[in-house]
């Protein structure tokens, strides 16, 4: 059963975020931020102006008593040891902000908004450096760990991209209508009713390893190499749309949430953890190995399952509710995943202790 943090909103929780020291922050509908402590009080709470929802919060990697949040097409960077007004505003984006990214080195913020353009901020001079576009509604940025100039973005076009702060255009760009194999085609009729239209982007703390979820229920992992990615492992994460995806630390744990109201825990290091192992190949061997009954390599649970692909969650949490938003916490040493819905309140979920 879920611990319910409540009280600390009146309308639906769209986005959460976690300090170095534990602090959660929570942006709902119409305006309002909430602080929690690791007790799932509220440590302060603010009503932002004009009750836009607050679609995105984003703690500085330095600098654990700054946050910045989006709503409406403001970005406010506020001081958590004093949630008064925000200390500074920005407005550097012309539709509703969807998702924040700020750079390990504190230096560049991304904004990613309804009309697909990624507005990137320098912190030092508080000017847009870099304008970058998708051609629809851009959903999620992430810059990525150890290569503070380089992100990674998708959206409703389909498409994920990579970019380098030097560069106005992508460096390297995937289709996800377009990159399914031959052997993927029987699905490639169902797609045009339940395209992969993505949502969601994480990328693992090594910084070349990321995963995108999107609405035909898929996780996609891949892998950067130099100035170009590939897919490296595909499989059905969920039964409807994939709308969150998050490497927890210093692992290959992926954790995933999704519009069928499940949260899920996936262990992809025996796919990704070796850097000899292409892509290609990957995807080939595992689409061989599906109709095998087990292989226990202390890594991955690979019991055919046509559902996932051949491969299976470590953790299943029924939430019972669409997934908006999911985070990862440690309290009193052990690991909980924060779970934001349609409701007023986080609900909290012990993760397996490995």
């Amino acid at each position: 059963m879920a611990v319910k943090w409540t009280g600390g909103h009146s309308s639906s929780i769209l986005c959460l975020n976690v300090n170095t020291e534990g602090l959660v922050a929570s942006g709902a509908e119409q305006g309002e931020l909430t602080l929690w402590d690791g007790r799932g009080t509220p440590a302060g709470q603010l009503q932002l102006p004009k009750a836009d929802d607050v679609t995105s919060v984003v703690f500085s990697p330095h600098r654990p008593t700054t946050l910045y949040t989006s709503h409406g097409e403001t970005i406010s960077l506020l001081d958590v040891r004093s949630l008064k007004e925000p200390v500074e505003r920005f407005r550097v984006n012309e539709e509703e902000i969807n998702c924040l990214s700020v750079n390990e080195t504190d230096s560049f913020l991304a904004a990613a908004d309804d009309s697909g353009t990624i507005k990137v901020m320098d912190l030092e001079s508080k000017k847009v450096s870099r304008s970058l576009r998708h051609s629809n509604i851009c959903s999620s940025v992430v810059f990525r760990p150890q290569r503070p100039q380089s992100l990674v973005s998708c959206g409703l076009d389909m498409q994920v991209m990579l970019w380098n702060l030097q560069k106005a255009r992508p460096l390297w760009t995937t289709n996800l209508q377009e990159c399914e194999t031959e052997e993927d085609s029987p699905q490639a009729a169902g797609q045009f009713f339940n395209p992969p239209l993505a949502h969601s982007l994480s990328v693992a703390s090594c910084g070349n390893i990321f995963g995108c979820g999107a609405q035909d229920g898929k996780v996609r992992i891949f892998r950067v190499t130099g100035v170009k990615f590939e897919r490296e492992l595909e499989f059905q994460g969920h039964s409807l749309g994939v709308s969150q995806v998050l490497f927890m630390p210093g692992a290959y744990w992926l954790l995933t949430g999704g519009n069928d109201g499940k949260v899920l825990l996936w262990d992809v290091s025996s796919d990704t953890g070796k850097q000899q192992k292409s892509p290609a190949k990957s995807l080939h061997r595992r689409k061989a190995q599906a109709p095998a009954s087990m292989r226990k390599d202390g890594k991955l649970n690979k019991t055919a399952s046509n559902e996932h692909g051949g491969v299976l969650p470590k953790l299943t949490i029924e939430h019972g509710e669409k997934v908006n938003w999911i985070a990862c916490v440690e309290i009193k040493g052990s690991k909980r995943v924060l779970v934001a819905d349609q409701s007023s309140s986080v609900s909290v979920y012990p993760l397996l202790e490995s």
